[in-house]
Order: structure tokens, then C-alpha cells, then sequence
């Protein structure tokens, strides 16, 4: 009998190379949805408490915000980013 572990993908989002690539691969799916939970599994594996203190946010409402179905303003998302270290660019699609 085969037995499996539950994967959990904070387990390999160990440096902040596979948190930008992480990032990077979910926000090219069509979904938003994909891109507001991967920053949400970043933002638990940096810590909650530290993402919402830097954001200004309360903790509670980081995790209301980045939950699955959750549509956060930008403003929201923008300060996520911001408290992570990386941001968003533009880039013309060929």
C-alpha cells in the first residue's frame, strides 16, 4: 500500500528566487484567482503577522483579503507586494 503526504507548497518556497518564480508562473494563468492564492501561501510562509504589520493591515483582514474567492482591491494586493519585495511590471506580449 502506497502512502502520501500532503503537499504543501510553502515546503519549497524556500528562497526568494522560488517565492519571484512562484509568483511570477501564477500570475501568467488567466485566473486571478491562481495569483491572489499563490501570494496568499507567500505571504503565510513570510509571515501573516509581519506581512500585515508592514502593510499597515490587520491580520485578519490579510487573510480575508487573500483567501480563496476573496477579490482584494489593488490597493490591497499593491502593498502585499510591497511588504514581500518584489512588484509587478509590464512587458509587451509578442
Amino acid at each position: 500500500m502506497n502512502t502520501f503526504t500532503t503537499f504543501d507548497v510553502a515546503d519549497y518556497l524556500d528562497s526568494d528566487e522560488m517565492i519571484v518564480e512562484f509568483l511570477a508562473a501564477a500570475i501568467e494563468d488567466e485566473n486571478p484567482e491562481v495569483f491572489i492564492a499563490a501570494l496568499g501561501h507567500v505571504a503565510k510562509v513570510k509571515g501573516m503577522s509581519e506581512i500585515a504589520r508592514e502593510t499597515g493591515l490587520g491580520r485578519e483582514s490579510l487573510y480575508k483579503a487573500l483567501k480563496e474567492g476573496a477579490k482584494p482591491r489593488y490597493e490591497t494586493v499593491a502593498k502585499v507586494l510591497s511588504a514581500l519585495g518584489v512588484r509587478l511590471t509590464v512587458e509587451k506580449v509578442a
